[in-house]
């Protein structure tokens, strides 16, 4: 499914004291670590996930693989696009970095998501009914924000 045909979930924006630059390498290195930890495997097994395994370029590039998502566009300081896709969701997650001044730079982490079918809206419950994605994407930009300053 293409990313623009995906509904919009949500998007989440942390303001971090550090060039873009330095906020990508963090960006790729915090989603590197948190995706390849074996729990993410598992669950990404345990849901069918397309990708289940961490593969290919190192720093994450267009081709690489973590745990339920795959790199369709990388864009080194501006852009970093994951898409993954399992028996209960298609998704995507898109993270844009903004230059807002010296040593200053805006990330945003948008959502987007697909639920097909009964089973489909059980889990988007579950995961987003819950709570859980806002906590898990807070969570990871504060990782990344944390590293890079």
């Amino acid at each position: 499914m293409q990313i623009t045909a995906l509904p919009y979930l949500d998007e989440h924006t942390t303001a971090i004291a550090a060039g873009a630059d330095d906020v990508w390498l963090s960006l790729v290195e915090t989603l590197d670590r948190s995706f390849s930890r074996p729990a993410v495997a598992g669950y990404a097994g345990l849901v069918r996930a397309a990708d289940r395994t961490a593969s290919g370029p190192r720093p994450l590039a267009e081709g690489s693989t973590l745990p339920g998502f795959r790199v369709v566009a990388a864009i080194p300081g501006r852009e970093l696009v994951l898409q993954g896709r399992h028996r209960f969701s298609s998704y995507a997650l898109i993270f844009r970095l903004e230059h807002v001044g010296p040593g200053r730079s805006r990330l945003r982490a948008e959502s987007r998501a697909a639920f097909p079918g009964l089973i489909g809206g059980l889990y988007r419950r579950l995961v987003i009914g819950t709570g859980g994605h806002v906590i898990g994407m807070r969570r990871l930009l504060s990782a990344i924000r944390r590293r890079s300053e």
